[in-house]
C-alpha cells in the first residue's frame, strides 16, 4: 500500500499529515468529476509530499493497467472511491491527538508485508 510506504519513508509524518493529503486528493478528484482540472495542494509540506507519492502511484497503476489491455480502465471516480474510503478509515481510526500515529499503526497492523521495520536505536 503506497500510503503506508509514504508514511513510513517520509520522516516525521503523523496522522494529520495523511488527513491533509487525503483531503486534498479527494477534493482534486471531486473537481475532476465536474470537468475542471484543478489540483488541490495542501499547505503542509509533509502532506504535499504524500500527495505527490500517491499521485505518482496512481499514474503508475493506470499505466500498468493500460499496458495490459491497451485501454485506460481506471476511471477517476474509481480512484475517488478508494481515496474517500481511506479518508473515512482515517477518521475512524484517529485518536484526536495532534501528533498521533494511530492510523499509521492501524495500516501497519493490517498491511504488515509492506511495512518496513524501523531501524533500532540501540547500539550493539
Amino acid at each position: 500500500m503506497q500510503l503506508l510506504q509514504a508514511a513510513l519513508e517520509i520522516p516525521n509524518v503523523v496522522d494529520s499529515d495523511i488527513r491533509d493529503a487525503l483531503d486534498a486528493l479527494v477534493r482534486t478528484y471531486r473537481t475532476l468529476q465536474t470537468g475542471l482540472y484543478y489540483e488541490s495542494r495542501p499547505e503542509n509540506a509533509l502532506a504535499a509530499a504524500i500527495c505527490d507519492r500517491l499521485q505518482a502511484a496512481v499514474a503508475e497503476f493506470r499505466k500498468a493497467m493500460a499496458g495490459r489491455s491497451g485501454v485506460q480502465t481506471v476511471r477517476d471516480v474509481d480512484i475517488l472511491g478508494v481515496l474517500a474510503f481511506l479518508q473515512r478509515m482515517e477518521i475512524q481510526q484517529r485518536n484526536g491527538r495532534r501528533l498521533g500515529r494511530a492510523f499509521i499503526d492501524f495500516l501497519r497492523l493490517h498491511f504488515p508485508q509492506t511495512a518496513k521495520p524501523e531501524p533500532s536505536q540501540l547500539i550493539v
